[in-house]
């Protein structure tokens, strides 16, 4: 058995290119530390379309029932599937086989604790990997787990329903991308049951990704459903990453949303329904999110990037709904998980209720808030990003500095936020200004610093 990599541990996941960094040698021993980590009980197991995710996924069960773990095996899911059935049925833990939105030569797997609280570096992760690399897992159970089917679908599709009153939907015209992803499995349940016309590219499910890959994040990878969109002039774009726990919007003109936007159309929908309640927001977002929560009288909270500190913040804060700029919408009824087809009925409930396109949604967003997108610069390694931190620290210390997740420093006419990425060599600039002009400016200063 060769050696694992230890590269393929990240900060939320396991995930490597396959079969080189992961294999099924990989994944039986990764159940096995997963088993051992959170001990005896049953767990929900479910894959994407992977390629190798379902020879990877046997392997996986085969070292959970070697430690006398009982699985539930869901079979082709979306992640964000597992977190339902995990926390729905109170089991202990669950995982999703998937490398996300990652090209198709990676594979991967998501892990969840009870309550579907993520493992991550500092807690889960961590320890798996410890017992994995210093060959120190536990010796198999006497006795084996069983493996049982589960079928999640038609529960999962009625809780996700569960979040608007199919009633008010107008028949908007919408065009749909799944990207050759799990949304091609699970969208037509939903939309099925909505008076929306849809237009549905790359939903045949397949794991070699003919068409695109599916993460939309990619300008080259929405070129499909943006020429769509323009063609029929439709109300609304909505497209999914490969294992479909994100979504992400197009406007009838073609345009791009940015997921601050999102979040904030998001808050609103929430606080329509819950006044004066709190939310949660990293600390990238456009200051859209917090004077939209501060118009229905609620409470905005920023926090750290990473869906394991958004959850529990959630928590601690009873927060009805979080957002995070990269697609992830958290919601207090949804087990505090987030999810990729709430968001979607969301947003077209809200367009039904206030008898508005999304463009229209939008537009005083875009008259107000203008912000510079993720930027990323690469550095030439990790031990220099507290020296950049600290330079930008020292240049801007006289506006009001926060030091939550990197740096962020707030003027009276422009914000900007700093960090490390978790995973590469990167430092992640997002800045704000209250005109176009303001916002150019400090973004290329800014830029010059980190770069110089």
């Amino acid at each position: 058995m060769t050696p694992i990599n230890t590269e393929i541990f990240k900060a939320y996941d396991v995930r490597g290119l396959y079969p080189g960094e992961v294999n099924e040698d990989t994944f039986h021993l990764l159940g096995r530390a997963f088993a051992a980590f959170l001990g005896p009980g049953a767990v929900a197991v479910t894959r994407d379309m992977r390629v190798s995710s379902p020879s990877l996924t046997k392997a996986f069960i085969d070292g959970v029932t070697l430690q006398g773990v009982d699985v539930h095996d869901g079979g082709l899911a979306g992640t964000d599937m597992m977190y339902y059935a995990v926390a729905s049925a109170g089991l202990m833990g669950g995982a999703q086989v998937t490398a996300s939105h990652n090209p198709k030569q990676y594979n991967g797997c998501k892990m969840v604790k009870a309550e579907a609280f993520p493992l991550s570096g500092e807690s889960g992760i961590r320890e798996m990997k410890e017992m994995l690399l210093t060959n120190s897992l536990p010796a198999p159970s006497a006795r084996r787990g069983t493996v049982t089917p589960l079928a999640i679908m038609a529960p999962y599709v009625d809780h996700v329903m569960g979040f608007i009153d199919p009633t008010v939907i107008q028949s908007f015209n919408t065009v749909l991308d799944a990207g050759s992803g799990i949304a091609g499995l699970v969208a037509p349940h939903l939309f099925d049951r909505l008076p929306c016309r849809t237009t549905r590219l790359c939903f045949e499910v397949d794991g070699t990704f003919p068409n695109h890959e599916a993460n939309p994040l990619l300008e080259e990878n929405r070129e499909d459903i943006t020429a769509e969109v323009i063609r029929q002039k439709a109300d609304i774009g909505i497209a999914w990453d490969g294992d479909a726990d994100r979504c992400f919007f197009i406007d009838g003109s073609g345009e791009f949303i940015a997921g601050d936007f999102i979040t904030a159309l998001l808050a609103e929908a929430a606080l329509m329904k819950q006044p004066c309640s709190t939310i949660i927001y990293d600390v990238r977002a456009s200051y859209a999110v917090k004077d939209t929560v501060a118009r229905y009288n609620g409470r905005a909270l920023m926090n750290r990037v990473g869906h394991a500190f958004i959850k529990r913040r959630m928590r601690e804060e009873d927060g009805i709904f979080g957002g995070e700029v990269t697609g992830h919408y958290y919601f207090k009824d949804n087990f505090y998980a987030d999810n990729g087809f709430i968001p979607a009925l969301l947003i077209l409930e809200l367009m039904s209720r206030k008898g508005k396109s999304l463009r229209d949604l939008l537009a005083p967003l875009r008259e107000r808030y203008f912000i510079s997108g993720e930027i990323n610069t690469k550095v030439s390694s990790m031990a220099v990003v507290p020296e950049k931190i600290e330079r930008l620290a020292k240049e801007y210390g006289h506006g009001h500095v926060y030091r939550l997740d990197g740096i962020s420093v707030e003027f009276d006419d422009w914000h900007f936020n700093v960090r490390a990425s978790n995973t590469e060599p990167l430092l992640r600039l997002n800045l704000e200004g209250t005109t176009p002009e303001i916002m150019e400016r400090r973004r290329d200063e800014v830029l010059d610093i980190i770069r110089g």
